[in-house]
């Protein structure tokens, strides 16, 4: 058996991209009240939740600035790794809940709009896991990360950038 060799090494950092521009500095009007809308999203939605939520589509619409944030969010308030590594494939997974399930499957619906809108089956199977309240908070939340997910693409955030 033929051994690969290569002049990396495994833990050599690679530069993050440039970040373009500093929304916080030039549109801070604009970014307070993203802050403001993130913050009235998430009340009264479980934070462990609200953080798989980030995350997932955060995975999905490759945003590595709010991967980052979001999962270390959700560590900090006792989510496991191995959930969190396997959220692009929670259907293949046990251990998420019905209502993680069904929040999950709405988040995938809402952030890939163009895909079939929100099939009603996806809407009533989380209506079945959320009272109206909660469901409208969670809608605002998915609404939320991918206006920051598309934010942090745009502008070329990064984790390191933090």
């Amino acid at each position: 058996m033929a051994t690969v060799t290569t002049n990396e090494t495994v833990n050599e950092n690679v530069p993050a991209p440039a970040q373009r521009l500093a929304l916080p500095k030039l549109a801070p009007d604009f970014y307070e009240a993203m802050v403001a809308v993130d913050r009235a999203a998430r009340q009264g939605l479980d934070p462990v939740l609200a953080e798989l939520v980030k995350v997932h589509a955060s995975m999905i619409n490759g945003c590595a600035f709010c991967i980052d944030m979001h999962a270390t969010d959700a560590r900090k308030n006792g989510e496991q790794d191995h959930r969190l590594l396997s959220l692009p494939a929670w259907r293949e997974t046990p251990w998420f809940t019905a209502r993680e399930r069904a929040a999950l499957a709405l988040t995938e619906s809402i952030t890939l709009l163009t895909q079939g809108h929100v099939p009603d089956a996806v809407y009533a199977e989380a209506a079945a896991h959320f009272d109206q309240v909660e469901l409208a908070r969670l809608i605002a939340l998915i609404t939320t990360i991918n206006a920051w997910n598309r934010i942090g693409v745009s502008t070329r955030m990064s984790p390191a950038a933090k």
